[in-house]
């Protein structure tokens, strides 16, 4: 079996990483989460096309390789493929991605369901607005019950917004979704627009002169954003246009459009990073970072001989960027960055012919590598002066919703990928028939430290850690409404913060096509990251609640 090569600053007594790829498979097949038609027209919506033949699929060659970190969009993104990482049966401290070994999942649904229902992390907030009349009845949602057929025990669904567009034949994006205060915040095609968390009554909607192309995911301690939108109209223009927002009030603080740094810059995925005050724009090799307070340039990743960052990414107080040397192997390397100069703190080299494939936390950095040719991978841990500390070890095949999207790819943090202080949450892929797991890994000695199944043939996906407990989303089913879970830290049987009502509600929340998933203050929030866009009714935006 062919090893894994150790990278040069590697600890002396860190074991290899046997071979193992895994595959990218294409866009989500008819069938996950998509039922026939039936009588409610909001629950079965069939997935929107491929995404087209502009966007590669495959891993790019050349020099051109390493992506930088993305628009956040991350497993809701309609640009992005979901990565299938298979891991072998560990015989050493690696985490083997391909290979043979498979966790055994058990069909007893009583490890995962919970004991209690607990309040949730925080107590709700809000007043409600007043309504500006959509013409859709309170919330913008259907005119349906939406908690009828609620079972003992069952919360309720406070809200359901859908919306009609007649638009372009291949959809339109609503990949952004930010909770600010008693606002939830989403974008949608050439909108940006606010709704009241308690009601869903609508407080604001801000128009874009074009497209809406990318978004970060982050906010600022003031509630603001940054979007970008298409120079114009048509097949024939760039995303070259970036915009801050306050999200409390729906205004614009300022717009500008980026240079280009140099001529092969293209503006075709960019990726949208904050930290702090400054936020990164990065895109097909190049990228320039600019003042959110006021546009300001703060620096370009550089041209040259050397290993040269062409795309960033930040998260839990840091930055990181994706790097290409110069030599004939275009060795990529991971660099420690200062938001606010740009400059290196510390370098990872890879082996030769690795990329990076997957960044599962910035700080502390934990990234996926691979090599293509040799069908190698493995996921290790870096320490804060960049020395590799740790690889992980378990069995499982895991789907965390980001990768390697082809030339102009977009790496963002792994949303479904949750860090808290030393460990790593990651969710199994679940297999037809089957529930998956949530696996915690101890990122000091790289082992699993416990997995807790969804149970029966559910899913878990991580949300968030908070207070010392994972929180967690058990997806709905058609006759049984979803669930979230409060797992703690040392692992156990979950609570139950939320249990979703069953009947009408349930089909319609198991069917939002690569759903963004939110759990802030005891309310729980689903929306669609790509509409269909024909004319009809399509589900945008779901919340439950007490």
């Amino acid at each position: 079996m062919t090893e894994l090569p150790q990278p040069p600053n590697q600890p002396p007594n860190q074991p290899s990483t046997p071979s193992g790829y895994g595959h990218l498979p294409g866009p989500p097949q008819q069938g996950y989460g998509f039922p026939p038609q039936g009588e409610n027209p909001y629950a079965q919506q069939p997935a929107y096309p491929p995404q087209p033949p502009t966007v590669p699929q495959q891993w790019p060659a050349g020099p051109g390789g390493p992506g930088g970190p993305g628009s956040g969009s991350g497993p809701a993104s309609p640009k992005k493929n979901r990565l299938i990482v298979l891991v072998a049966a560990a015989v050493a401290a690696a985490l083997v991605l391909g290979g043979v070994g498979y966790v055994v999942f058990s069909d007893d649904d009583e490890d995962a369901k919970p004991v209690a229902q607990q309040p949730a992390d925080a107590k709700p907030s809000g007043s409600p607005s007043v309504d500006k009349g959509d013409g859709n009845g309170d919330g913008g949602g259907p005119q349906m019950d939406l908690n009828a057929g609620r079972k003992q025990g069952e919360d309720k669904v406070l809200w359901l917004k859908t919306t009609k567009i007649d638009g372009p034949g291949m959809g339109v994006d609503a990949a952004g979704q930010w909770v600010i205060g008693d606002t939830v915040v989403k974008t949608l095609w050439k909108d940006l627009t606010g709704y009241s968390v308690t009601d869903g009554k609508e407080k604001w909607t801000l128009p874009f002169p074009a497209q809406i192309c990318s978004v970060a995911p982050q906010t600022t301690a003031e509630g603001r954003t940054v979007v970008m939108y298409r120079d114009g109209e048509g097949e024939n223009t760039s995303c070259t246009q970036l915009r801050v927002v306050d999200l409390k009030t729906g205004k614009e603080v300022w717009s500008k459009e980026v240079p280009k740094e140099g001529f092969f810059d293209i503006f075709t995925s960019p990726a949208l990073s904050m930290i702090g005050d400054t936020v990164t724009v990065s895109r097909g090799g190049n990228a320039s970072a600019f003042k959110i307070s006021n546009g300001d340039k703060l620096f370009a990743s550089p041209v040259g001989d050397g290993c040269n960052p062409d795309s960033y990414e930040a998260g839990n107080g840091k930055m990181i960027a994706l790097a290409t040397c110069s030599d004939e192997d275009s060795t990529a390397e991971v660099h420690g960055i200062d938001p606010v100069t740009g400059a290196k703190g510390w370098a990872y080299r890879l082996p030769a012919k690795f990329k990076v494939t997957s960044i599962y936390s910035v700080n502390p950095t934990v990234i996926d590598i691979g090599n293509e040719q040799t069908k190698q991978r493995s996921i290790v841990v870096l320490g804060p002066d960049g020395k590799q500390t740790a690889t992980l070890a378990g069995e499982g095949s895991f789907a965390v919703g980001c990768g390697d999207t082809g030339l102009f790819r977009s790496l963002a943090t792994c949303p479904s990928a949750v860090v808290d202080g030393n460990t790593l949450y990651l969710p199994t892929a679940a297999g037809t028939g089957k529930a998956n797991e949530i696996v915690a890994f101890d990122l000091t000695t790289g082992k699993d430290k416990w997995r807790v199944p969804a149970g029966g043939t559910r899913t878990l996906t991580p949300l968030k850690a908070v207070n010392g407990q994972l929180v967690a989303y058990r997806k709905a089913e058609e006759d049984q409404g979803g669930e979230v879970l409060s797992i703690p830290a040392a692992g156990g049987t979950p609570t139950a913060l939320l249990r979703h009502p069953s009947g009408a509600a349930a089909p319609i929340e198991r069917t939002f096509p690569l759903p963004k998933l939110d759990y802030v203050d005891g309310r729980f929030i689903i929306s669609s990251t790509h509409l269909r866009a024909q004319g009809q009714d399509e589900k945008l935006l779901m919340v439950f609640g007490k």
